[in-house]
């Protein structure tokens, strides 16, 4: 009866879009030509950083494109975000697979140990989190991402390039109101030390902290809410970060074969590699909030609620989502203009 449950569980955040977006995949053809004549008597905004409460759904303006490498594969990789439909969500498009379709959703994590990998019917996207998380942080609702290849691309390792592709491409207010998962009961998970709770909040809001065994970090801790540009301010710039130790392992498992200086924050015992100084004095536990939004990105619209997390990581964040979804009479879903 449990996998039951989680199986109806798993997918009923989605059901509240499952036939509009299964409209959207039968005229993909349609969609996916989606430009700039299709918006014209929209609103434009050109702010990337929207506001999470009484709004429409938004998408971008136009297509927009960037290239890199995998973090993970080390592979080359071209991105190109689309303007998609209201209560599309974010859809990744394999185009070097004929245009598989994976949707941005919970039901489809597939592993997350140093990254958090999609999978549907064996088709694999790999490292999703900081593009999502850049998605979730501008205030997009709906976009259709081609990839040509397993792995987003990690760019500088953080979100900042990817905001910077949405400010240029323009965000576009749509006709139907933005939903939100309102927490109505707190949900908690852990996993030894790692701890994580997600509780009602009128705001979406996280509160953070890390501890590592490194002068660098040692305990650090954020609380952070969602509010007048401050995902592009106070997170978005934090990248990821490593230790050398971990280097060789990772390597022999096939893992950071992209990782390079110009990528993450790569620690020695007491020091760092990197020449170039932090962003933040705590931009580790900033990532770790970059990640935590990337993460629940995939529950298919913004929470109003407010997530606590001690020593999380991706498996974590995948276990309080499941919890989440699965935990009767914890969350409902409610419009803008009613949030």
């Amino acid at each position: 009866m449990e996998n039951s449950k989680s199986d109806h569980a798993g997918v009923a955040i989605m059901q509240h879009y499952r036939e509009s977006t299964l409209r959207c995949f039968s005229l993909k053809s349609v969609f996916m030509d989606f430009s700039e004549t299709a918006l014209l008597g929209t609103e434009v905004v050109m702010n990337p950083e929207i506001e999470t409460s009484n709004m429409n759904q938004t998408t971008i303006s136009k297509p927009i494109e960037i290239t890199g490498v995998g973090l993970h594969t080390g592979v080359p990789v071209n991105l190109r975000l689309k303007p998609a439909p209201e209560n599309t969500g974010y859809i990744f498009v394999r185009t070097d697979l004929d245009d598989f379709e994976i949707p941005a959703s919970v039901e489809y994590i597939s592993h997350c140990s140093y990254a958090t990998t999609l999978m549907r019917r064996g088709v694999v996207l790999s490292t999703c989190e900081h593009l999502l998380s850049a998605l979730r942080g501008a205030g997009v609702d709906n976009c259709f991402i081609e990839l040509d290849n397993i792995e987003i691309p990690i760019m500088d390792g953080s979100s900042e390039d990817f905001i910077r592709l949405v400010e240029n491409a323009g965000i576009v207010s749509q006709t139907s109101p933005r939903h939100f998962l309102k927490i109505l009961k707190t949900v908690e998970v852990a996993e030894g030390d790692r701890k994580m709770s997600v509780g009602p909040s009128d705001k979406y809001e996280i509160e953070c902290m890390i501890d590592f065994p490194h002068p660098f970090i040692k305990k650090q801790g954020l609380q952070f809410v969602f509010e007048n540009g401050s995902f592009g301010k106070e997170i978005a710039s934090a990248r990821t970060f490593g230790f050398t130790h971990e280097i060789e392992m990772l390597r022999k498992a096939n893992l950071a074969l992209g990782g390079s200086l110009d990528n993450a924050i790569v620690l020695t015992p007491d020091g760092m590699l990197n020449e170039t100084p932090l962003r933040f004095d705590d931009e580790f536990v900033r990532h770790k909030i970059l990640d935590i939004i990337g993460d629940f990105a995939l529950l298919g619209m913004p929470i109003l609620g407010k997530i606590i997390a001690e020593k999380s990581g991706h498996s974590v964040h995948a276990a309080l989502m499941s919890k989440l979804l699965k935990t009767e009479n914890a969350w409902e879903i409610v419009e803008s203009n009613t949030a």
